[in-house]
């Protein structure tokens, strides 16, 4: 007997590494990372507005994480 894989509309959902296909947000829902249709690309918003793109998931965080710092040190 041959069992066939369930259809699963966000397949990111049951990812054992939380976060990678979907995107980041943000505690306080200002900042965000959102893939970018038909590309591996994220691109970064920040009070609505896209600011950057990054390559990837991983430095679209970093990018994030750098910028919160920053905003903290002024």
């Amino acid at each position: 007997m041959t069992f066939q894989k369930p259809f699963i509309e966000r397949p990111g959902v049951l990812d054992d590494k939380a976060g990678d296909p979907e995107g980041y947000v943000t505690n306080d829902g200002m900042w965000a990372a959102i893939p970018i249709v038909n590309s591996k690309k994220f691109a970064i918003i920040n009070y609505g507005s896209i600011v950057h793109t990054a390559q990837n998931y991983t430095a679209a965080k970093n990018y994030i994480l750098k910028e919160i710092k920053k905003s903290k040190k002024k």
